[in-house]
């Protein structure tokens, strides 16, 4: 069944939406502004946590780690932090930023993850959305050529970018992970030192940091696992920091 779509204005997408950002993108907001969320998964070395037919993807989107005595791969999100509508929506629901909005809100509708396929039902667009306009998947395929190089430009600097994203976590004393699939860490760090960091880890030569990370999970049977695979668990809560459990969702 051939898919189309036509943006009606309607403005749900930008509406308590977390937008996953680039590092430049991130930096632009908390210039603005602007506060970024940062949202933490990992998963171990022996698939704990991971779909073996998803992993070839996780991993290029992650940076390798210890926790313990065992091998992991944390994969960082840096997002816009939207509770509410997005600060750059105007009262007429039109973006004040939209010819320098982030490479998701350009991909919207379509799906960065390779593995969630386009799902109308999930999505808040209203059922006129999906009516009318140009085509976008025909016989299964993404038709708009430019819409799939936009994909590909956001996968590519998920991966280009772990590492310097690694980096600023370990500066921000982010070390605490969700396991992939129970939920996700969340910190809100101050703007004014993100930045900081940011500037000065531009064109530079990445400094050593720390690899251990600490699982914080939503239940003893998830602790047991990590546990039993070497990994190490914490119930420590930093500041600014919430853990956002994926069970009840």
């Amino acid at each position: 069944m051939n898919t189309t779509f036509s943006c009606v204005g309607c403005g749900k997408c930008c509406k308590d939406h977390h937008v996953p950002l680039t590092l430049s993108e991130a930096r632009m907001l908390a210039a603005d502004g602007g506060q970024v969320i940062v949202l933490v998964e990992a998963f171990l070395g022996n698939g704990l946590g991971l779909p073996e037919h998803q992993r070839e993807h996780a991993e290029r989107r992650s940076a390798p780690v210890c926790s313990g005595e065992s091998a992991a791969h944390v994969a960082i999100t840096f997002a816009a932090y939207n509770v509410g509508p997005c600060r750059n929506l105007d009262e007429d629901n039109l973006c004040r930023i939209y010819e320098r909005r982030p490479l998701v809100c350009r991909i919207y509708p379509m799906e960065i993850n390779p593995h969630i396929p386009l799902n109308i039902a999930v999505k808040e667009c209203p059922p006129e959305s999906w009516e009318t306009g140009p085509e976008l998947i025909v016989g299964g395929s993404l038709v708009d050529q430019a819409l799939v190089d936009l994909i590909q430009r956001s996968r590519q600097a998920d991966r280009d970018e772990i590492p310097v994203k690694d980096a600023i976590c370990a500066l921000l004393g982010i070390r605490t992970t969700a396991l992939k699939g129970d939920g996700f860490t969340a910190y809100l760090p101050d703007m004014a030192e993100f930045v900081g960091i940011v500037d000065d880890l531009a064109g530079q030569t990445l400094p050593e940091w720390s690899s251990e990370w600490a699982f914080h999970v939503s239940g003893d049977d998830i602790a047991g696992q990590l546990h039993a695979a070497g990994a190490q668990v914490t119930t420590d809560t930093p500041a600014n920091y919430a853990f956002i459990s994926l069970r009840a969702a």
